[in-house]
């Protein structure tokens, strides 16, 4: 087979994406093998992502579901990561979640694709309409701008905004034990770019973290709009989850193996120091002096 054509992000010719398919059943959960083995076919790019994104479906065994194509060569260099690594680090943060049990991050593979070797990750699409339907699915309030100076019962305050015309606002987030997990989740990953329109709503009132391709750096680059917990005891759930994933990530466990093939000795090796370390203060970190605790565009 011939080599794949190196994609130029954001220039990749694409169809429009196609109409919503038919998901196996219990989507919101799609397995590994699904992902790696079905028959992958582009259907559209999304247009507005910095690197080349785009919406595929994956049909496999009769069945067919949408699904997230990244391929590596499509990815734009940073000058604080390695080349072509992006996709890598997205599979191991899906690996990471999943070791917690807290199943934050949508089903995740590296595999061979239209465009080369790519991560594929499972299409979460939003519930129907707003607030809730007849099922109960609950779209969850994450975040928000309040013009008060302290945030109202039920919301953490992260920090004041420029809302234009020289008008500030206070930047919230929701107190809600999911968003307090994924909080952890990023510090252990060391995310960089924890933004709002990385949260996706899905049906039953859960929520999903996407875009995990600026993680697992060895240097402290934590940026995120959770902030509202920093220097605040992490919780018992939270303390054991992390005494279990050391425990995982010790030299001959699977999971220590399983990310030696996704990023570098030295990344691991500050992944484990950063659970040692949540573990020795029992605290949610706070933001440092050297790096802009907070994304931008933050949204």
């Amino acid at each position: 087979m011939s080599a794949p054509e190196r994609i130029p992000a954001g220039r990749l010719s694409a169809t429009e994406p196609a109409a919503e398919p038919a998901a196996p059943e219990g989507a919101t959960g799609l397995s590994d093998v699904f992902l790696a083995e079905g028959e992958l076919t582009v259907r559209g790019q999304i247009a507005e992502a910095s690197n080349a994104v785009l919406y595929c479906t994956v049909t496999h065994e009769g069945r067919t579901a949408a699904c997230v194509y990244k391929p590596v060569a499509g990815e734009r260099p940073l000058w604080d990561f390695p080349d072509g690594t992006l996709a890598q680090r997205e599979v191991a943060a899906y690996e990471i979640s999943r070791a917690c049990g807290w199943d934050l991050i949508p089903t995740t593979v590296l595999r061979d694709g239209p465009y080369g070797t790519g991560m594929v990750q499972e299409w979460i699409a939003a519930p129907d309409g707003e607030g809730a339907d007849d099922a109960g699915d609950e779209i969850p309030e994450l975040l928000a701008l309040v013009e008060d100076e302290e945030p109202g019962p039920g919301w953490k305050a992260v920090g004041f905004a420029q809302t234009g015309a020289g008008r500030t606002a206070l930047l919230v987030h929701a107190d809600d034990p999911r968003l307090r997990r994924l909080a952890v989740l990023d510090a252990v990953i060391n995310n960089g770019d924890r933004k709002g329109g990385h949260l996706l709503p899905a049906p039953g009132g859960r929520f999903f973290a996407i875009d995990h391709g600026v993680t697992f750096n060895a240097e402290d680059k934590l940026r995120t709009l959770l902030w509202g917990w920093a220097g605040e005891p992490l919780t018992d759930e939270a303390l054991e989850v992390l005494r279990g994933l050391q425990k995982a990530l010790a030299d001959a466990a699977p999971l220590a193996a399983r990310l030696a093939e996704l990023i570098t000795d030295a990344e691991i090796e500050a992944l484990r120091e950063r659970v040692a370390g949540l573990l020795r203060t029992g605290r949610h970190p706070e933001p440092g002096g050297d790096w802009p605790p907070i994304p931008w565009p933050p949204v």
